[in-house]
């Protein structure tokens, strides 16, 4: 066998700091928190505005 292949390969790309790794966690929650208001207001206008919305004149 390779010696070679038994030791631990080295990470590919770019490695991340423990500080941006915390801010792109942070950064994830704020754009998954916006996404849930955005789909909250859209689901509340929708009740709001009732069956109406689906009465359209042609």
């Amino acid at each position: 066998m390779i010696a070679g292949m038994a030791d631990k390969p080295e990470p590919d790309g770019i490695v991340l700091t423990a500080a941006q790794k915390k801010s792109r966690r942070q950064r994830s929650i704020a754009i998954a928190l916006a996404l849930g208001v955005l789909v909250v207001l859209f689901f509340a206008v929708t009740m709001v505005k009732g069956p109406a919305v689906l009465v359209r004149p042609m």
